[in-house]
């Protein structure tokens, strides 16, 4: 097998996790403690917004290497796109797709099923739920637990941080409400 075929391939849990957690001793030795995708769109608001608000006032450059870590990740994603992308379709788990077939999503050929997530569903009541409801919800659920969930699950639980890990069960919690008892109601309504 070829490396461009290995690393087509979906990776395996016990590759990928460790990989992802190097970036915790990484950071630490650089001397980050910090880390998170929902803290590069402050430092770009920061940047470029001449606004005086408080929450807005600090030495963003301290923190410019996050906002070339999020370049690194747009490129990344690109790449993996268009290049490297594996031709084999997304493998759920048969119950998963039962369930899914039963709200009507009946696509299941790329990352994210296009009944939902297609371009033509933007100005439809889909769209306003899983876009505009949606993009509000996790945008206010971010700024409200001080970070994303790769912030604290990531970074804030392995610097042992007591509100990382409150955060990231509630994160749990919200994940498996929402699956479980607000998307099959939101299903039924918009679909």
């Amino acid at each position: 097998m070829s490396f461009l075929e290995f690393i087509r391939q979906p990776w395996p849990w016990y590759v990928a996790g460790p990989l992802i957690g190097l970036t915790v001793p990484t950071l630490l030795l650089i001397g980050n403690r910090s880390f998170g995708i929902s803290s590069s769109l402050r430092h770009i608001c920061a940047a470029c917004l001449p606004a005086n608000i408080s929450f807005f006032k600090y030495d963003w450059k301290r923190e410019a290497w996050n906002l070339f870590f999020v370049v690194g990740i747009l490129l990344g994603c690109f790449v993996a796109t268009y290049f490297l992308s594996n031709p084999n379709d997304i493998v759920i788990a048969p119950a998963t797709e039962t369930a899914l077939r039963a709200f009507g999503i009946q696509d299941f050929k790329g990352l994210m099923p296009a009944d939902l997530f297609a371009t033509a569903t933007i100005f439809t009541l889909k769209g306003l739920f899983f876009f505009v409801i949606g993009g509000l919800l996790v945008g206010f659920g971010t700024r409200w637990a001080g970070g994303c969930t790769s912030g604290h699950a990531i970074m804030g639980l392995s610097n042992l941080q007591w509100p990382s890990l409150v955060a990231t069960c509630c994160f749990m919690i919200g994940g498996f409400a929402m699956t479980h008892l607000l998307l099959p109601f939101i299903f039924k309504l918009v679909l």
